[in-house]
């Protein structure tokens, strides 16, 4: 692909970008709430509950890299990174997919354990492919919130087909990924170059489904995660007196994931006001009442990733320059491609 395409490509997706970004904005100033009363919402927040919500992500957070630590241990030969450094580098993660555009957050973490494992052949690939396999164990409590939800929520008509175009997809990516995990020999699509590597990679990261008692506890603690969050969401409804029970917070948070799993610009702020507001007006709660506790929600869910990640990333010595240059997929080596460029190079001393 050639300069001139692939800036073309990035100014198409610029523009698409900011025209979604002012179409949200002109939905927002014609048919938007009465801002006043918006903000008189903050002025009756409970935040006895606030403190809950945020204790409960940070849970979440927790149990999740738990979770994470256990795939890495099956992708990754021994001596494998001990926990508070797992924690430190999926916090930096949280806090770079909240700030930046695009999945950023899965390099950062990546990168961040990198600079302890020197001399790791092949961990930068290792790695990634457990961030692969981490985010397929997110399929199975997310499949069972959609299910939830759509079971036992007041799912607005416009919803409906959104949802079940999510469940449909998470299925065959959960089954994609055991069918991958379960493949010995090499795919037909290994000819493919790029999608090779990618699917390389994530084999290496998918080698814990062939342990069921590892399998078992990342599925566990990723539910877990899963389940904090949706109490999270819970007692946030509790601080902006939205009482409704754990199915409409289910609705609130499968649309939210919805309306993030694109991330056009940082937080998709608006896009996520109107996934919160929107589903909750069947509950009758005020559209006004409703944005404000989208933005309280996004901000208690923010803290936590954007505080414990700015702790951790001065912690390790990085900085926020630092987390938009991290390298992505394709200019990760595989271990065979580091055989062969060391061969190359032994020729060529050999030669010259």
């Amino acid at each position: 692909m050639t300069f001139t395409s692939l800036a073309r490509n990035r100014w198409l997706r610029v523009a698409f970008v900011l025209a979604l970004a002012a179409g949200v904005a002109v939905l927002f100033w014609w048919r938007g709430p009465d801002w006043g009363q918006v903000g008189n919402a903050f002025t009756i927040v409970r935040w006895e509950w606030v403190v809950v919500a945020v204790g409960l992500n940070l849970l979440s957070v927790l149990v999740r890299a738990v979770a994470w630590k256990i795939v890495m241990d099956q992708a990754l030969a021994e001596p494998h990174p001990r926990f508070p450094l797992v924690f430190s580098a999926f916090s930096i993660g949280l806090f770079a997919n909240a700030v930046l555009p695009g999945r950023i957050g899965e390099l950062a973490r990546v990168g961040v354990l990198t600079r302890k494992l020197p001399g790791r052949k092949g961990a930068w690939a290792a790695l990634i492919g457990t961030v692969f396999a981490h985010r397929l164990f997110d399929l199975i409590p997310a499949l069972l919130l959609v299910t939830y939800a759509l079971l036992t929520a007041k799912v607005p008509h416009w919803a409906y087909t959104s949802l079940e175009i999510v469940l449909g997809v998470g299925f065959a990516l959960f089954a994609f990924g055991l069918a991958s995990a379960r493949r010995h020999s090499r795919p037909v699509l290994d000819e493919l170059g790029q999608v090779r590597r990618l699917l390389a990679m994530a084999g290496q990261g998918l080698r814990v489904l062939h342990s069921p008692l590892p399998a078992v506890g990342a599925a566990f603690f990723q539910c877990l995660g899963w389940f904090c969050q949706l109490l999270a969401v819970f007692f946030a409804m509790r601080a902006f007196h939205i009482y409704e029970g754990l199915p409409a917070a289910a609705l609130v948070l499968v649309l939210v994931n919805v309306a993030t799993i694109f991330p056009l610009w940082p937080g998709n702020v608006g896009l996520v006001q109107a996934a919160v507001a929107l589903p909750l007006i069947a509950y009758g709660v005020p559209k006004a009442l409703g944005i404000a506790f989208g933005f309280g929600l996004q901000a208690i869910e923010a803290s936590v990733g954007v505080g414990v990640g700015m702790i951790f990333l001065a912690r390790e010595g990085l900085s926020f320059a630092m987390l938009r240059v991290m390298p992505g997929a394709e200019a990760v080596e595989m271990p065979e491609d580091q055989t062969r460029a060391a061969e190359s190079r032994e020729r060529a001393r050999i030669s010259g």
